[in-house]
């Protein structure tokens, strides 16, 4: 099975989604079904209270009934809720995007678990045979459930490799990415973000302007602050992952110095770090803009002038040098 599939979005741009191989797929799987059966069991003991010792077929009524939703609404429930990730996707790191790599929402949770339930696992799946051979068949891992929904199960712990180069703080936004609160910002946006960032050099100007500008959007209603003037779309995204991985390492690094403070016969030689210093926020108000002001952007996609383009018309302020390399 590939483990990167190129996906087309709306706009006609590939993006690269490393997609789940069948063994975490597998796991993934048996941890829900776990949960599942834990579920049941509960309720057939709960059953087993309530209805009377002689009305069998009663229980056994209710019984398949409570299978049925749990088989069912389960998956869906928390893959509505989540966009797309359940308690055992969770675990493994996976998540259920659509093929154009956007979140999935009710009605293709929906076509999942009830694809799930009949055709794939259950009801005539032979326990999993069907979504097996379904899946070693497709280049992309996917199931039955997952041609009738228009779906796809990709790796959110992705480590970078050739498809996900580091992404850099562009320079005089470090003060401001300090301020922001990124608990806000849902990990499928933030996946969305870096894989436009990987490719966007590679795509036409117009096409990389207005998906950039359709991800700085929707990441900048995520976090409730907007686009700065002025800022090019793939800045704004890179101070947002920039800072976000900046975080995670100062996380990482403080657990790291827990566990060694807590070792006996520690002794304090100078804080010693298996990742690069994170950023320090600049202190005070933020620096001023590099980039020339810009008014509010218009409704549609703002297309922006490169150096061997033509003269843009009259009017459209276009800066003698732009400071700022896009990342590579």
């Amino acid at each position: 099975m590939h483990e990167e599939s190129e996906l087309v979005t709306g706009e006609a741009v590939v993006l690269d989604l490393r997609v789940a191989k069948l063994a975490s797929r597998a796991l993934a799987m048996a941890l829900d079904v776990l949960v599942q059966l834990a579920l049941l069991l509960a309720a057939s003991m709960v059953l087993s209270f309530v209805t009377p010792d002689a009305d069998e077929s009663l229980f056994l009524t209710l019984l398949l009934v409570f299978v049925v939703l749990v088989m069912v609404g389960y998956p869906v429930i928390f893959e509505t809720l989540t966009r797309g990730r359940s308690l055992g996707k969770m675990a493994v790191g996976l998540r259920v995007v659509r093929v154009d790599g956007g979140p999935i929402r009710f009605r293709h949770a929906l076509v999942r678990g009830l694809a799930g339930f009949v055709v794939d696992f259950w009801a005539l799946g032979l326990f999993g045979a069907v979504a097996v051979i379904v899946s070693l068949c497709s280049s992309n891992g996917r199931r039955v459930g997952d041609f009738l929904a228009g779906t796809l199960v990709v790796r959110e712990r992705a480590p970078d490799g050739p498809g996900y180069t580091a992404i850099g703080m562009p320079p005089g936004l470090e003060g401001w990415a300090s301020q922001l609160d990124l608990t806000r910002l849902p990990d499928d946006l933030a996946l969305a973000s870096r894989q436009f960032l990987a490719r966007f050099r590679e795509l036409r100007p117009e096409a990389s302007h207005a998906l950039g500008w359709g991800l700085a959007q929707q990441v900048g209603n995520a976090l409730g602050t907007p686009v700065p003037p002025g800022v090019p779309p793939w800045a704004f995204l890179s101070a947002v992952l920039a800072e976000r991985r900046n975080r995670d390492h100062a996380r990482a690094f403080q657990a790291y110095a827990a566990q060694a403070q807590a070792r006996p016969g520690y002794q304090p030689t100078g804080p010693v770090s298996p990742w690069p210093a994170p950023a320090q926020p600049h202190p005070g108000p933020p620096p001023a803009s590099p980039w020339p002001p810009a008014g509010p952007h218009p409704s549609g996609p703002q297309f922006v002038a490169q150096p061997d383009a033509p003269t843009p018309p009259s009017g459209t302020p276009v800066p003698a040098e732009n400071p700022f390399t896009p990342p590579s």
